[in-house]
């Protein structure tokens, strides 16, 4: 009964999501790109809450997590400059992270003033269990999609990296 409620909740989602986007125009492209890509983010979240052990995080702490994970020893402004985030509101996901065991946060020797942070041997083991999850969950997906549809997606990569970048670039303006 429970299978059967995810899969209803699934195919609403999906539906009450498509649009039928023909054309190259920016705006409807733009939209139904953003729209597509957070209904699969959000997808892909609730499926692996259940499937990954320890209290539930939310996206923004597991980007930090991310974020502190390729660069150990990040500081609070540099985190928050690669999240797009304010500096209080990655102070405030430091101090979540520390309360579950997931992070330490140290004083730089360089500026007393200035933080480090670090991941915990939890925090190291859930981020690899929430990445292999993740990846067996898509993966799983895909291969019932049909071989055009894999290589439409393989092929859209570099494009919306491109469009990443374009969108990183432009937000100074």
């Amino acid at each position: 009964m429970q299978r059967e409620m995810k899969a209803t909740t699934a195919k609403h989602l999906i539906e009450s999501y498509s649009a039928d986007v023909t054309t190259p125009d920016a705006a409807a492209l733009g939209d139904e790109l953003m729209t597509t890509t957070a209904a699969l983010r959000r997808l892909v979240r609730r499926r692996l809450r259940s499937a990954v052990p320890g209290p539930p995080l939310r996206g923004a702490q597991v980007e930090l997590l991310q974020v502190i994970e390729k660069q150990p020893g990040i500081g609070i402004a540099p985190a928050g400059r690669a999240l797009h985030l304010a500096a209080n509101s990655v102070s405030t996901l430091v101090n979540q992270l520390s309360d579950l065991g997931m992070l330490v946060r140290d004083t730089a020797p360089e500026d007393r003033r200035a933080a480090r942070l670090w991941l915990t041997e939890a925090a190291t083991q859930r981020l690899a269990a929430w990445r292999h999850a993740r990846i067996d969950l898509v993966a799983g997906a895909m291969v019932g999609l049909p071989v055009a549809d894999r290589h439409a997606l393989a092929q859209a990569l570099p494009a919306l990296r491109a469009l990443l970048t374009a969108l990183d670039a432009g937000e100074g303006r």
